[in-house]
């Protein structure tokens, strides 16, 4: 495998399917003994789960408020 001049790489797309990468998977990289690692962050349940409710974000300026007034006590 070779890496693009923009320092892109293709990853296998039997690993996308087994990892459940697809378009817009944030991954996260780093190093580690020698190593370049790939980790696909899991999506984010709050951000996902947003407008399910069809609540307009009133459930969430609640608990925005309710936490911030627990940190004022």
């Amino acid at each position: 495998m070779k890496s693009t001049v923009k320092g892109q790489i293709l990853i296998p797309a039997a690993l996308r399917r087994k990892y459940h990468i697809e378009r817009g998977t944030t991954l996260r990289i780093y190093e580690e003994n020698d190593r370049i690692i790939v980790v696909p962050l899991k999506k984010d349940p709050v951000v996902e789960g947003r407008g399910i409710l069809k609540t307009q974000g009133k459930i969430l300026k609640a608990l925005l408020r309710e936490r911030q007034e627990e940190a004022k006590r």
